[in-house]
């Protein structure tokens, strides 16, 4: 047999490679969960308290900063990969977050709008798309229009309790530390690609 047990490690000794670990716990959700966002192909971020914690921290010629997650922007890509569009609604503008969004590829992006939905509307026009095909995640009262509207609504751990009460799910992770990338998983699950993505990265 391949696997050797050595006290409580296991431990690869053939050439066949191990198999690809369970669903993580955050994962495991109710299959009438995934069913709601089976049908979307578009995923609305919000930026601040999403793909960041909230804070901002200013320059002294007064220049905003933002600090990103690397495991949030790996999930806006694998949607994309997986012909899922990510697009962005903000109430705010700043050169580093045009910086971060060119980096991750998103082009549908509205900036410095408190008015969400029909800023994201406008997107869902563009992509010729409706709110049926659509998810969002989001923190603050500016986000409860569109996600009251959106087929699968999502929400950080630490967001505010009315947008946890909307929420279709409220994820383990706060915003700033991986809630937008469980929010991608989720998507990847119910769309049926997250283990074929997976297995590109286990070969």
């Amino acid at each position: 047999m391949p696997w050797s047990r050595c006290r409580t490690r296991r431990h690869w000794s053939g050439t066949r490679r191990p198999p690809l670990a369970p669903l993580t716990p955050a994962l495991a959700v109710i299959p009438q969960l995934l069913l709601k966002a089976q049908a979307v192909k578009v995923a609305f971020f919000d930026v601040d308290g999403v793909l960041t914690d909230g804070g901002l921290f200013f320059s002294e010629s007064g220049e905003t900063l933002k600090r990103f997650n690397t495991l949030d922007g790996h999930g806006i890509k694998l949607l994309a990969k997986a012909g899922i569009t990510p697009a962005v609604v903000t109430g705010r503008d700043s050169p580093a977050l045009r910086l971060r969004l060119a980096a991750l590829g998103v082009t549908h992006v509205r900036y410095g709008t408190e008015d969400k939905r029909p800023a994201a509307e406008a997107i869902l026009d563009a992509l010729q798309l409706d709110w049926s095909q659509a998810a969002w995640i989001g923190d603050d009262w500016p986000d409860l229009p569109a996600m009251r509207r959106c087929a699968f609504a999502c929400a950080p751990v630490n967001a505010h309790a009315e947008v946890k009460a909307v929420a279709h799910h409220v994820t383990q992770l706060p915003g700033g530390q991986g809630a937008a990338r469980e929010f991608c998983d989720l998507l990847l699950v119910a769309s049926g690609h997250y283990v074929e993505l997976l297995q590109e990265y286990a070969a």
